[in-house]
């Protein structure tokens, strides 16, 4: 029936260009992102009938609780070909086992999938973005401008007022302010920042598709945030600001300009990153869903990450960390 082999850059280009709702998760890009990283990557395509039928991109890796191969906003397949989607998971499950993985975790880019009925069981964790606010950028500005919130088009209004000056960069200068600011962040705000050698990587791997937008008063650094745009999405990917930014709207005028950048290329939604899925106040992310929701946008929850078991009895360590780990983190 099928073969399932690695694919070219160019066909899968082809290919995911095919499927608009792709975001930079299963990208080219973010697997070589991975690969400059030493990570072990699967980047197949799935061919039936000697045409392309799915495309999936899944990185390994290597945690204390086992080893488990993540594939995020995928795998780009046509999920009501019930026949193709198990044939393409239990090729995925035979890459797992050649490399001892002790589970698959699987989040598609895409709502109301069941997959259960391919083997699933719901994951403790979320992958990148589950709960997200997505706005459509393609109508006029001052269309965007009305739908928004009051406070946040006040505070776009503001930010010219206030001489708030937004500068975009694509070198690394402006990517090492990002990482000590976000460090500094990550210490007030309690959470882990992203690794500065990472980020380097998906730097290099996407190239003028990533951003570093700056936010200014008077030449002090206020605000910055790693803006990625691939496809027909632009993504509020990571963010940092100074204690001094409470008081000024850079954050509100960095988005802004990106969402202007976005009409600019023809991108057609804008992704803010994650949200809280629910109105928890003690929810981790539930301050900064406030401020994305402002801008408009509408609520997207994506099929909940499942699990798709291949070593049992290590599985069941991991399901009891993962457990713990979120309640910590305020996950729920």
């Amino acid at each position: 029936m099928s073969q399932f082999e690695p694919s070219t850059r160019e066909e899968w280009d082809r290919f995911v260009s095919g499927h608009p709702e792709a975001n930079f998760l299963q990208s080219w890009q973010w697997g070589d992102a991975h690969l400059a990283q030493n990570f072990r990557i699967l980047r197949h395509k799935l061919v039936v009938d000697g045409s392309i039928g799915a495309i999936v991109l899944g990185i390994i890796k290597d945690a204390k609780r086992g080893r488990y191969l993540e594939i995020a906003g995928g795998p780009l397949v046509d999920w009501t070909d019930e026949v193709l989607v198990r044939e393409l998971i239990e090729q995925i499950k035979t890459y797992a086992r050649v490399h001892e993985c002790v589970f698959i975790r699987i989040r598609p880019q895409a709502q109301h999938i069941n997959l259960r009925v391919f083997g699933g069981r719901p994951a403790q964790m979320h992958l990148h973005a589950e709960h997200t606010s997505m706005l459509d950028v393609i109508p006029d500005e001052e269309t965007l401008l009305e739908r928004m919130r009051q406070q946040t088009r006040y505070e776009v209004k503001r930010a010219p007022r206030r001489d708030i000056d937004v500068r975009v960069e694509q070198s690394q200068g402006a990517l090492e302010r990002f990482t000590r600011m976000q460090a500094d962040t990550a210490a007030r705000q309690h959470f882990i920042p992203s690794s500065p050698v990472f980020l380097t990587a998906i730097m290099n791997a996407f190239g003028s598709d990533f951003s570093i937008y700056e936010a200014y008063k008077d030449g002090q650094l206020l605000n910055s945030a790693l803006i990625i745009s691939w496809g027909q999405e632009v993504d509020y990917f990571e963010a940092a600001s100074t204690p001094e930014a409470r008081k000024e709207p850079g954050a509100y005028a960095i988005l802004w300009q990106a969402i202007q950048d976005a009409k600019t290329r023809g991108v057609t939604r804008c992704n803010f990153w994650g949200i809280a899925p629910n109105d928890n106040p003690h929810h981790r992310y539930a301050k900064v869903t406030t401020f994305k929701r402002g801008f408009g946008g509408d609520d997207v929850t994506y099929t909940h990450a499942h699990d798709f078991v291949i070593k049992p009895l290590a599985y069941t360590k991991n399901w009891i960390v993962e457990s713990v780990r979120k309640r910590r983190r305020k996950l729920s």
